[in-house]
């Protein structure tokens, strides 16, 4: 099949795909409008202001340092007090620019506080240790990010922590059910880590602050496009090695809060244990966040277009795009987010083995293979056998992958990907 007949089979697909009909010029505006509406906030926020007598630089200065010098004794015992306040105290408390990076966070997730941390991992184990205690209970959805997962039965665990692992499609009733006297948080993460259920966050913030405990959510899928503490979130978490860096080249997190003594308790807890972001890494994502609007307008568009391409295919079962009725949890998406990231997954029919996906995964040229996501780059990862779940997940009826759509001509992807169907398919063998 020629480019130009690739090209055509795409806008077909926009119609109709699996019997549904969409219109893509409307699910272009869905998708996008968040990163439309966020843009202005993104490049004029937490930036330094020329003064009367001094201009600035456009960017700030990465502030790299361990030893902070104060004229006086009493000086540096009246700034020790100020660990609360985004101050520079030592080195290892953060420095300027990232407590610069703190504002940028705030201001986009809604909170009154951030703090910045060392990975996005660790922005989602540092606040289970702040918050969570012996003999406590912790409600974890069944499609949590896998290593949240591994650190919930090895290290909470070992000091104590029960951890339940419910449906992430859980109703009220069934919520109500799973919370016991002792239990201290409910985590969530909404759309799910491969298989991209959206959760009713609002419903779970009820019946979870009904029972005294505190919601966490991993928002990293919906920076932006969800705001965390309108629908009654505590702690709301960002890996923002993702779209906030967006090259691929930064390890950094952010837990953010919106309460004044939760925001005493996370930052206890990071200065207790050493948690800090180097400022190398905050810089390079501050800079990233001023074209994050702009990089996702385009990304969520052609993210959907693929999206609407492979719905159709015959080789594909179900694509889990939150904008697609195909994924659980869609009118929840409808209701809750202003856009879309370009992150899917794609599951093919089952006369389709994990050999076949292997294979046609092999073949792609335009899509790199790797973990992670949010660069400007497309890629893939198999997720069949890669996942743990105890609970029924709506890619279990045939191997499955995920892609994530960077900043390439999207009829580029989708030819790379009707190759690779047809090698997946045996209709062509794979090349050397």
């Amino acid at each position: 099949m020629g480019l130009d007949a690739r090209r055509a089979d795409r806008d077909r697909a926009g119609a109709e795909g699996n019997g549904v009909t969409f219109d893509r010029e409307s699910l272009h505006r869905q998708v996008s409008r968040g990163w439309r509406e966020m843009a202005t906030l993104l490049v004029q926020m937490a930036r330094d202001q020329p003064t009367d007598r001094a201009g600035v630089l456009v960017n700030p200065a990465v502030t790299r340092g361990s030893t902070v010098l104060f004229p006086t004794v009493d000086a540096m015992q009246r700034n020790g007090q100020r660990r609360y306040d985004h101050e520079l105290i030592y080195g290892a408390m953060g420095t300027p620019i990232q407590h610069q990076l703190e504002t940028a966070i705030a201001a986009i997730e809604g909170a009154r506080h951030t703090q910045i941390v060392s990975s996005g991992l660790a922005a989602c184990t540092t606040p289970l240790l702040a918050f969570l205690g012996k003999n406590g209970h912790c409600l974890i959805p069944d499609s949590v990010y896998g290593p949240t997962r591994r650190f919930a039965n090895t290290v909470l665990r070992r000091f104590g922590v029960e951890t339940t692992y419910y449906p992430p499609t859980i109703d009220a009733s069934g919520l109500h059910a799973a919370m016991r006297p002792n239990t201290q948080i409910v985590f969530t993460e909404s759309p799910g880590s491969h298989t991209f259920e959206v959760q009713d966050i609002r419903m779970i913030a009820d019946v979870a602050h009904e029972h005294g405990a505190r919601v966490m959510l991993d928002n990293t899928w919906g920076i932006g496009v969800f705001q965390p503490f309108r629908h009654g979130v505590d702690i709301s978490i960002q890996a923002l090695t993702k779209y906030p860096s967006g090259h691929s080249d930064t390890i950094v997190g952010a837990v953010s809060v919106a309460d004044e003594q939760d925001w005493h308790v996370l930052r206890d807890t990071c200065i207790q244990i050493g948690q800090v972001a180097g400022p190398d890494d905050c810089w390079l994502t501050l800079r990233g966040l001023r074209t994050m609007g702009a990089r996702l307008e385009k990304q969520s568009c052609a993210a959907i277009d693929v999206a609407l391409w492979l719905a159709q295919r015959p080789e594909v079962s179900r694509v889990l795009h939150p904008a697609l009725p195909s994924c659980p949890g869609h009118a929840l998406w409808e209701r809750d987010f202003t856009g879309a990231s370009a992150l899917f997954g794609v599951v093919f029919k089952p006369e389709y083995g994990v050999a076949n996906m292997t294979a046609m995964i092999d073949s792609l040229t335009m899509f790199g293979l790797g973990a992670s996501w949010g660069g400007y780059e497309s890629l893939v990862l198999p997720t069949t056998h890669g996942i743990t779940r105890s609970c029924p997940a709506p890619a279990d009826d045939g191997p499955a992958c995920r892609l994530h759509i960077g900043l390439e001509n999207p009829n580029d992807l989708i030819a790379d990907l009707a190759a690779g169907l047809d090698v997946l398919a045996g209709r062509t063998m794979p090349q050397d």
